[in-house]
């Protein structure tokens, strides 16, 4: 049983007629008549009594028609609505949370402002819980610091991820050059929350070293670690990303590329997974958008 002849039948049911089933597909009269024999011939039924004009369905025909225009109704319509969705979502996408409120914010606009009617789902998590999801399937895609390398992904590289020291105006590490993590080390620190990308990153540096440090005031947002910063509370290590021009009149910002490694952050995606036309509109916009990020970021 094929769906060209359940197709040819349903049409000839709802019109009873077979030259307008055959007017209605685009296809000639014959060929209808041949794919509802088959499917006379496959059933063991006969689905029409042919006898008088216009055609009337049998008791099996009334049964196959009950059963099979909902099917066809719907494979027909899953281009049109298969397409709808292609073009307007939902795209899900997670990323890491230094990356979420500066970085895809811009991206976002930038996305939007061309594709207004697109559904964006957007999540921030640890990195390890962005290679989860992407693994799991429960996102389209993944954003985060540092190519990765496991054989299941495909990783497109954006821009360069550089880390940044941030200490309030005025402090002692901005008179002096910074040299070694040890300096970082003496101070007390505010910091993103556990297995962020930067914080695991310092804090493995300090234990290769064997430095002691104590971490006062752990926090979500780079916004609210800048303004305990600002009221000298403490300093902190972020991404140059999460560093707005305005910041730099109420911060100390100092380069840490010489201290930590620059990595290039980029898209993550599941090897092989198809992707909807809007999730690869906004991956161009995304490149688009970040691919010449501002200096530093």
């Amino acid at each position: 049983m094929e769906l060209r002849e359940l197709r040819s039948f349903c049409a000839a049911a709802k019109l009873r007629s077979i030259s307008k089933a055959a007017d209605s597909l685009g296809i000639g009269q014959p060929t209808v008549t041949k794919q509802i024999k088959r499917l006379e011939e496959e059933l063991g039924k006969t689905l029409f009594d042919r006898i008088k004009r216009p055609i009337q369905l049998t008791l099996a025909g009334a049964k196959l028609q009950e059963l099979a225009s909902p099917l066809v109704e719907g494979i027909d319509g899953l281009a049109t609505s298969t397409s709808k969705e292609e073009e307007e979502g939902p795209i899900s996408l997670v990323a890491t949370h230094d990356i979420i409120p500066h970085t895809l914010l811009r991206v976002v606009k930038a996305f939007l402002s061309r594709y207004p009617h697109v559904q964006l789902r957007l999540h921030s998590d640890t990195r390890q819980e962005v290679l989860r999801k992407v693994t799991d399937l429960e996102v389209d895609m993944g954003l985060i610091p540092g190519p990765e390398r496991g054989e299941q992904f495909e990783f497109q590289g954006l821009f360069r991820y550089e880390r940044v020291l941030i200490t309030p105006r005025g402090h002692p590490l901005l008179k002096t050059p910074l040299t070694s993590i040890e300096q970082i080390a003496r101070w007390p620190l505010i910091l993103m929350g556990q297995r962020t990308a930067t914080r695991t990153m310092l804090e493995a540096e300090f234990q290769r070293k064997g430095l002691s440090y104590e971490i006062i005031v752990e926090l979500d947002s780079m916004d609210m670690i800048k303004r305990y910063v600002s009221l000298g509370m403490g300093i902190s290590v972020g991404p140059h990303l999460a560093i707005d021009p305005q910041d730099r009149r109420e911060l100390g910002i100092v380069s840490l590329a010489t201290l930590l490694p620059v990595e290039q952050a980029g898209i993550l995606t599941l090897k092989g997974k198809a992707m909807s036309n809007a999730a690869r509109n906004f991956i161009s916009v995304m490149r688009q958008t970040l691919g010449n990020p501002r200096p530093g970021a």
